[in-house]
């Protein structure tokens, strides 16, 4: 099958608490919870106890994500194949209004917004500040497991974002910047706590996801963001790529740049791929 047309729109990327909450009476709205924790598989769990009325499931491990290796690092993108069928079970179309969130800082739902945009959907959002900012705005959470959603004959493209892959990536400070969104501690070669090899990819640049981020939890305005990155470097005609530790955050990073008015291209095996790789070198220290 051809996949099918989808319309573009210029909307931002973040959806706020008060225009979910006018969206929950539209039939179009598709609300996908995507909590997840490093190193816990507590997400389901956490869903039962409390999510947005109408919300459905989505398991960052196995269903947004390949199995791991290393050869490929610890979350590789999943199949075509793969992600259509989670998507078809979870009753998305092509007319659908998708909005995925996380418990607070959107860190697990930018990578069901990377994949959905890769897949050619153009309408997803992702809600600032995810269940922290519902509930703390008085919203009611619904509990248990929610309906059987209705399964769909959705065909999605593929590839409609840039990515770069492991050999292509070292050369990327040559021409661009390269920005590793892990902690600082993890950059520098401090600490390792997931992955072979402690240090960041050489001429990569420390760019922390928590500095998109205000107290909350929610992104910084677009303006502060454009200040963060231009400080880094960037302007509208730099070649950017991110990475992290596995790939997750780094898909953050790609959308507090779109947020910003930049763009950005992923690297989806991140250190968890290179740094199991002994011939790749691995830069320490707080410089390039």
């Amino acid at each position: 099958m051809t996949p099918e047309r989808r319309n573009t729109v210029t909307a931002s990327p973040l959806i706020s608490v008060g225009e979910l909450a006018a969206l929950q009476a539209d039939p179009e709205l598709v609300v996908l919870d995507v909590r997840w924790t490093l190193g816990k598989t507590d997400g389901r769990e956490r869903f039962l106890d409390g999510h947005i009325p109408g919300a459905r499931f989505v398991d960052l491990d196995t269903e947004l994500a390949s199995p791991p290796s290393p050869a490929r690092g610890r979350h590789p993108l999943p199949s075509r194949e793969g992600f259509q069928q989670t998507l078809r079970a979870l009753g998305v179309t092509i007319g659908s209004k998708i909005v995925a969130y996380d418990q607070d800082q959107s860190l697990s739902a930018a990578r069901l917004w990377w994949l959905l945009r890769n897949a050619g959907f153009e309408t997803v959002r992702v809600l600032d500040g995810g269940l922290r900012a519902w509930t703390g705005a008085g919203h009611p959470l619904a509990t248990g497991e929610p309906g059987i959603a209705a399964p769909s004959n959705l065909v999605i493209e593929w590839d409609r974002l840039p990515r770069v892959e492991i050999d292509e990536v070292g050369a990327v400070p040559l021409n661009g910047i390269l920005l590793d969104a892990r902690t600082g501690e993890r950059y520098r070669g401090e600490t390792e706590p997931m992955d072979p090899r402690a240090g960041h990819i050489p001429g990569a640049l420390s760019a922390p996801t928590t500095g998109n981020l205000g107290s909350a939890g929610t992104f910084l305005p677009a303006d502060e963001l454009r200040l963060r990155f231009s400080g880094l470097g960037i302007d509208t005609s730099t070649p950017v790529a991110a990475y992290c530790g596995s790939g997750i955050t780094a898909a953050h990073q790609i959308l507090a740049l779109e947020v910003a008015g930049f763009s950005g291209t992923l690297y989806p095996g991140s250190w968890s791929q290179w740094s199991n790789d002994p011939s790749r070198p691995a830069a320490t220290g707080a410089t390039p």
